[in-house]
């Protein structure tokens, strides 16, 4: 099952893994849309990719998102990798803004579980939907018990739609660390800081988004793969 002549929307396509996904999925014969709330990063990326389809959407935004997709065609997959990590859940738990740290599910929880109550109507048969999660679900750090809360909550909402949708797919990918533009704005410190905690992986180095966005491809195309989380990480999961 290849993607030539697939229909893709790639929620996030302006930036980051996202794009990288939009980007592959051109290379494979796809036929792309991008959608974010950020108009102006979308037209610079649709002009980067060659003049894809852009839609400006917040898919915490339930109307809109209904709004959107009954104007929309049908699609063969739908991507999600938009969210914000934020820093309102960061930090000792006993010190959490609680309005802060329920803000951090806004999109990647409750903007998934959106996109999929609205979307999976708009899909072909075989077609599939593909979250974003991250590694904090499995290894969490102190001073990030809501990041990890937030991530491990979309590994069990991918795992409850894969059930419920069926025969469409639902999976997610979750990577580790990543050089995506957030990355490479952080100052000399900070980096130095991340690649010291990538040095006991396997693969001791930070990933590119490029390398995850093989995982969404893979995801897309495999078309007897559902309720499957997989960890692009440099096999942190293997270090000490």
């Amino acid at each position: 099952m290849g993607l030539q002549g697939a229909k893709i929307l790639v929620v996030g396509g302006g930036s980051g893994i996202g794009f990288s996904v939009a980007k592959t999925a051109l290379g494979e014969g796809a036929e792309v849309t991008i959608a974010s709330t950020n108009a102006d990063k979308l037209a610079d990326a649709s002009a980067r990719l060659g003049g894809v389809a852009t839609a400006v959407l917040d898919i915490t935004d339930e109307t809109a998102v209904a709004a959107f997709f009954a104007g929309s065609g049908i699609y063969d997959h739908i991507v999600s990798t938009a969210g914000d990590w934020g820093e309102g859940g960061r930090g000792p738990v006993a010190e959490l803004d609680m309005k802060k740290a329920e803000d951090l599910f806004r999109v990647r929880l409750w903007g998934s579980a959106i996109l999929a109550k609205h979307g999976a109507a708009r899909l072909n048969a075989g077609g599939s939907l593909t979250f974003t999660g991250g590694m904090s679900a499995w290894r969490p750090a102190k001073g990030s018990v809501m990041a990890t809360a937030m991530a491990g909550s979309l590994a069990h909402l991918t795992l409850g739609l894969a059930k419920e949708l069926a025969p469409l797919r639902v999976n997610a990918v979750f990577p580790g660390g990543v050089a995506t533009e957030v990355y490479e704005v952080l100052s000399d410190s900070t980096k130095a800081a991340w690649q010291a905690r990538f040095a006991s992986f396997p693969l001791p180095r930070i990933g590119e988004p490029d390398e995850v966005a093989e995982a969404f491809l893979y995801l897309m195309k495999a078309g007897y793969t559902t309720g499957q989380i997989l960890q692009v990480d440099g096999g942190s999961m293997l270090a000490g």
